[in-house]
């Protein structure tokens, strides 16, 4: 592949920045869209979030030879965004559609390599995206988790993945809506076709953005949602209510659900010590064992979760590490990765990003790690990646 560079459009910050950001969408122009040279061999490719060593954050492809223990982590194609983005899903078409952290306004659907600019979404002042963003089966429907500023509430926001204007509005009946998932067709219990959300139940203000508040009020939920009409079908809520249910996977059989938790205790030992995983099977939400020996050194933060052949795998990026657990939750160890946050399972391997190199097989008896290539360097990549076709 031709190495392509398009000039860097150099924007002003605030509403100035979006306005003519929405002006390039307008004009056909992209925004800082990058592509580097493809490595040879049998690669994977990972979509994904990062900020960059200079402050800037960017949106795209990351590829890596996994037959070659010495490969390192490229940048294949690179999008610049105006905040930093968060959760990241591609389309059965190979489109890639993130969006901001929240309280974000932004959503975006781009085609890596192509010549078509990106398409963009911007919310008003009423709103903000919660940074999450799941597709229909078919990629012809998005859904997104977000926030009514005026009263705090979440909503589940189903659009058309081409315009990426709304058609429904679901309350998601909690606040601070994190991650979404389709139940899959292979669960016993729940019906294909609904969505579980995942509320993180912390107050926040409109005029403070994410400074938490009113902790004691805290009301952290799974729900249960008719996926054609958002009707709710459940709801389930752990005994520790100081713990926010916030990231979602499922295992490969598709009938137990993993849920990574972040504590949001007062006291700083019962926070450093609160587990970092809940279990779901469809019927009963629980806690997975805590880690031991010396519980602590998880920090009480699960950035992001994945399932692994074996069981789990929660990366804890203030404990430095990959916390791993048996299908039940019955705890394992922590595998070695400072600031580790995005997990990917692919091939029946896992794939974890650190900040100078990543982790092949990360959950095996011999993780492989890949150095990150100097279009990486110093770049920190976000809670989440996720494998795109090649």
């Amino acid at each position: 592949m031709e190495t392509d560079v398009t000039p860097r459009t150099l924007l002003p910050a605030g509403p100035s920045r979006r306005l003519a950001l929405q002006w390039l969408g307008l004009l056909g122009l992209p925004c800082s869209a990058v592509a580097h040279a493809a490595p040879t061999g049998p690669h994977i490719r990972l979509a994904a979030a990062w900020q960059q060593a200079d402050g800037g954050y960017r949106v795209g492809l990351l590829g890596v030879d996994r037959g070659d223990a010495a490969a390192p982590v490229q940048v294949l194609h690179a999008l610049e965004v105006p905040t930093r983005a968060h959760g990241v899903h591609v389309l059965p078409d190979g489109s890639i559609v993130a969006t901001a952290r929240r309280p974000g306004d932004w959503l975006l659907r781009w085609q890596p390599g192509a010549a078509a600019p990106p398409r963009w979404h911007w919310v008003d002042a009423a709103r903000s995206f919660n940074g999450h963003v799941i597709a229909s089966a078919d990629g012809s429907a998005l859904y997104t988790t977000e926030t009514d500023v005026d009263t705090g509430a979440s909503l589940v926001v189903h659009r058309d993945a081409g315009s990426l204007d709304t058609i429904a509005e679901w309350p998601t009946h909690g606040i601070d809506a994190h991650e979404l998932l389709w139940v899959p067709a292979a669960h016993g219990g729940l019906h294909a076709g609904q969505l579980v959300v995942a509320n993180g139940g912390v107050p926040t203000a409109p005029e403070t953005g994410r400074v938490k508040r009113d902790l004691h009020t805290m009301d952290s939920s799974l729900v249960l949602l008719d996926g054609s009409t958002g009707a709710l079908r459940g709801q389930w809520r752990l005994p520790d209510a100081r713990l926010s249910l916030r990231h979602l996977a499922w295992d490969a059989s598709g009938s137990m659900l993993g849920i990574a938790l972040q504590a949001e205790h007062d006291d700083a030992r019962a926070r450093a010590e609160a587990p970092v995983l809940a279990l779901f099977d469809g019927q009963r939400l629980r806690l997975a064992q805590a880690a031991k020996p010396g519980p602590a050194a998880l920090r009480g933060y699960g950035g992001s979760i994945a399932a692994t052949a074996g069981g789990w795998a929660v990366s804890c990026p203030r404990a430095g590490g990959i916390a791993t657990f048996s299908r039940q939750g019955d705890w394992r160890g922590l595998v070695d990765l400072p600031e580790v946050c995005a997990l990917a399972p692919a091939g029946g391997q896992l794939w974890a990003a650190g900040l100078a190199h990543s982790l092949q097989d990360a959950a095996g008896a011999a993780p492989r790690p890949h150095a990150h290539a100097s279009a990486l360097a110093g770049a920190r990549v976000d809670n989440h990646w996720t494998v795109a076709r090649a």
